[in-house]
């Protein structure tokens, strides 16, 4: 079984305790956060990765460390993660967790590549107009890049949505070179 369809079993069984613990968003949160201390601290990470280290003896070590920070449901899918050999994938199916709560909550997640910054009212009207667009609501990710000269380039997923002026322009000079524009 490839890791990515291990990640997204194991976020759904995350997502499901979460669900029965009545916060999503913080369960996310916890997720982050030991995701996050894996990949910043080295010791962790060694600790974590070394076969020589059993798995009852950092399923000890994660009960104590977290066993008065974390809901008790949460360290106990930590440890059968760890139980499992999983642990190293958590940054993975963090993740996918949270994209199984943007499914839930019906979010999608856009980048939207513009010429220049654009102030809060442009960004209103960009994250109101593709809300509309794909019936859902929209959270825009921007990105600045001054070559596409304006209007916008939408990514979701696999849909790409170019608006920019630089795409109307290349059609309009593809279209005089071959000579369908009539004077």
């Amino acid at each position: 079984m490839r890791d990515s369809t291990i990640a997204r079993n194991y976020a759904e069984t995350l997502l499901e305790l979460a669900r029965r613990a009545g916060d999503l968003r913080l369960w996310g949160q916890y997720g982050e956060q030991i995701a996050e201390a894996m990949q910043t601290n080295r010791t962790l990470r060694i600790f974590l990765e070394s076969p020589r280290v059993s798995a009852d003896q950092k399923n000890r070590i994660v009960a104590k460390a977290f066993e008065s920070q974390l809901p008790r449901n949460f360290v106990r899918f930590i440890q059968a993660l760890v139980s499992h050999r999983r642990q190293m994938l958590l940054p993975e199916i963090v993740h996918e967790y949270h994209d199984l709560v943007d499914q839930v909550e019906g979010r999608l997640h856009a980048s939207v590549t513009v010429a220049r910054d654009p102030d809060a009212g442009e960004r209103k009207a960009v994250v109101a107009e593709l809300s509309r667009a794909f019936g859902k609501d929209v959270v825009p990710h921007f990105v600045v890049n001054p070559d596409i000269i304006g209007g916008v380039v939408v990514r979701v997923g696999d849909t790409v949505i170019d608006g920019s002026v630089r795409k109307r322009l290349g059609t309009l000079k593809r279209g005089m070179l071959a000579g369908k524009l009539k004077h």
